[in-house]
């Protein structure tokens, strides 16, 4: 069987509009562009307007001096028109005084001939002004094509955030039936190894109702939906609170805090400020050597109307191309596949949406090998609160 080969096809040659009232002009543009280009003609401005209506052309070469309505005024029109503006215009004409140029330019003309002119010029500008176009439109394709590629994957995500939103907000109701059939199994006689594992049930499911929050109040910062209830915060002893309550993970590491005795109330959501220093605290915690981490959290009045807070470390440090994705939410998934780990899941994304919410900012200063430290600050004083 003979196979029959398919030469591929040609793209369409492109179309211009030759507008001039000079039949030598024309006949001269006609032989130097006939070959490789399908070349129309008007002989008047208002011709040219109504062919430009029936068909528009790649492109116009246009004289400015003919009867009725001059070259920049056709110019003007076209250019005042959304669906003829993009169409480039060459003017070729006898004025060649400066002030006709920029007068030609002002209207919408992407060059400017004077006659006589010489064949190859203008072949080698209209070459030029519809290789720019090509590119021009071929780049419009592809941002279109892009746009259409973010519309769609913005919608997925969302479909996917809606569907983790509802797995996760119905996980709780089995892990609170979990948590309290635990309890009232704790609360009674048990051998010591099943006590142990009691314990370490509860433990467990303790921390999965901390994730599902976690995620669940990350959805609800991000579309705007959280409701922050404030009231007066004292930061240092709110730091203190959560290194007690952080006691049994510290191991051998040394825990400091570094504040001035007497400081001033803040006004926040003493909950979200808390999980942010619950994060970031148990973040030092997990990436500092287990024997000789020092950690450190620092409070501090970064100016009049702010409180700095810093937890420093002498861990492992964070390279540069981490410092910035260690906020978002999918980092410990890159991170992973390299064989790292930054962050732990959401805490980072949840503190710096939490921060952010109260018209706070929060950011990290690190070096590999050198230790970390985060930082976040708060207004002192809430406007609407």
């Amino acid at each position: 069987m003979t196979e029959i080969m398919k030469e591929p096809m040609k793209e369409p040659r492109p179309t211009l509009l030759v507008v001039d009232d000079v039949v030598t002009n024309i006949d001269m543009l006609l032989g130097t562009l006939s070959e490789d280009y399908v070349v129309r003609v008007a002989t008047d401005g208002a011709e040219a307007l109504d062919s430009i209506k029936k068909d528009r052309p790649d492109m116009i070469l246009l004289d400015v001096m003919m009867p009725g309505l001059d070259g920049f005024e056709v110019c003007r029109r076209l250019k005042d028109d959304p669906t003829t503006r993009s169409i480039p215009v060459i003017f070729i004409t006898a004025l060649h005084e400066t002030m006709d140029k920029v007068r030609g330019f002002s209207v919408g003309g992407v060059d400017y001939v004077t006659k006589p002119f010489q064949p190859e010029e203008v072949r080698a500008r209209v070459d030029a002004h519809l290789e720019i176009r090509r590119q021009k439109l071929e780049l419009r394709r592809q941002k279109y094509e892009l746009q259409q590629s973010y519309d769609k994957l913005r919608e997925l995500e969302t479909q996917r955030d809606s569907l983790v939103h509802m797995i996760v907000h119905d996980m709780r109701s089995p892990l609170f039936a979990i948590l309290g059939n635990l309890e009232m199994a704790e609360m009674r006689p048990l051998p010591e190894g099943t006590a142990i594992c009691v314990g370490r049930a509860m433990s467990a499911t303790y921390m999965l109702m901390e994730m599902i929050s976690t995620l669940l109040d990350v959805s609800k910062m991000e579309a705007g939906q959280m409701t922050l209830e404030f009231s007066e915060v004292y930061m240092r002893d709110l730091v203190m609170e959560t290194i007690r309550m952080l006691e049994p993970l510290q191991c051998q590491r040394r825990l400091t805090l570094t504040a001035p005795e007497e400081m001033e109330a803040i006004t926040a959501d003493t909950c979200l400020v808390r999980r942010i220093l619950q994060n970031l605290i148990s973040n030092a915690l997990k990436f500092t050597d287990k024997d000789k981490g020092i950690i450190t959290v620092c409070i501090e009045i970064a100016a009049k109307d702010k409180m700095r807070v810093s937890v420093v470390d002498n861990g492992r440090g964070i390279p540069l191309e981490y410092r910035e994705k260690v906020f978002e939410k999918f980092c410990q998934v890159e991170a992973q596949k390299q064989g790292q780990g930054y962050s732990t899941g959401l805490g980072l994304t949840f503190c710096k949406l939490a921060v952010e919410a109260h018209g706070g900012r929060i950011g990290l200063a690190s070096e590999v090998g050198m230790g970390s430290t985060f930082w976040f600050e708060l207004p002192r004083t809430q406007a609407f609160s």
